[in-house]
């Protein structure tokens, strides 16, 4: 069985570092390249750059911050925000990135998946996906930052990802985001079920057991969080040692 990831999350806003509740309520907490450096030492499996304004505000990536931060990590290094057209993705792959997340352009024009796995391989691209699950029980796809909702639902639109190229799909429940109450481990269970590739989990990680659950219950095959490695509530090597512990594939210092 492969080693399941953990992976911190750094989402930029204005170049640093920042983190809210359920997409909202955003303050900063410090510097990308040092949190990046540090995450990297504590054994992080990946990290992940989240430029969360960049499509909202109709701009690029901020290119020269991904190079710094490339600079000071040696561990794989996925970057998203304002990524719409090949360009964008050629800029970011030659500023150290080693893959880029498609999110609201994706949405909106499903053929950049096609473009970018055929043009770099699909093991290039990771597909975000940012979605809410309304009173029905149905999961609404959302872009811009969670701003918009769309008519797209979850598991449809992942299904059409993975058949247009993508490598692995990183879903973010905007009901679990920053709640720290866990994740949302049914709808991952399905998601992993019905996909061939890696699926991320993002979206309400609180405790050591909340990874547990994702990787057992949720059959996610990484643990993606920003808040409680960012503020220092669980540090990355106990949390391996205690994912180790309870019988979950991890890569241990």
């Amino acid at each position: 069985m492969l080693a399941k990831r953990i992976i911190p999350c750094l989402d930029i806003r204005d170049g640093q570092t920042v983190k809210g509740v359920n997409f909202v309520n955003i303050k900063n907490v410090g510097d990308p390249v040092e949190l990046g450096a540090e995450y990297a030492r504590q054994g992080a499996d990946e990290l992940v750059f989240l430029d969360i304004t960049a499509s909202h505000e109709k701009r690029k990536t901020f290119a020269s911050l991904v190079e710094r931060i490339a600079q000071n990590i040696n561990i794989p290094f996925t970057v998203g925000g304002g990524i719409s057209e090949m360009a964008d993705a050629d800029t970011l792959l030659a500023a150290g990135a080693d893959k880029v997340s498609v999110n609201s352009a994706a949405v909106r024009r499903p053929d950049l998946i096609s473009e970018l796995a055929h043009n770099f391989g699909s093991q290039f691209v990771t597909v975000a996906i940012d979605a809410r699950q309304e009173t029905d029980g149905q999961w609404v796809v959302t872009v811009n930052g969670g701003r918009i909702p769309t008519e797209k639902r979850l598991f449809e639109w992942a299904r059409e990802a993975q058949e247009r190229g993508a490598g692995e799909i990183l879903f973010t429940s905007m009901n679990h985001d920053g709640c720290k109450s866990g994740f949302a481990c049914e709808a991952l269970a399905r998601l992993s079920q019905e996909l061939s590739i890696p699926v991320i989990a993002s979206g309400g990680a609180g405790t050591m057991e909340h990874f547990r659950d994702v990787f057992n219950k949720g059959k996610a095959d990484a643990g993606l969080a920003a808040s409680i490695f960012h503020f220092h509530e669980i540090a990355i090597p106990d949390l391996k040692n205690y994912l180790a512990q309870n019988n979950v594939p991890i890569r241990l210092i």
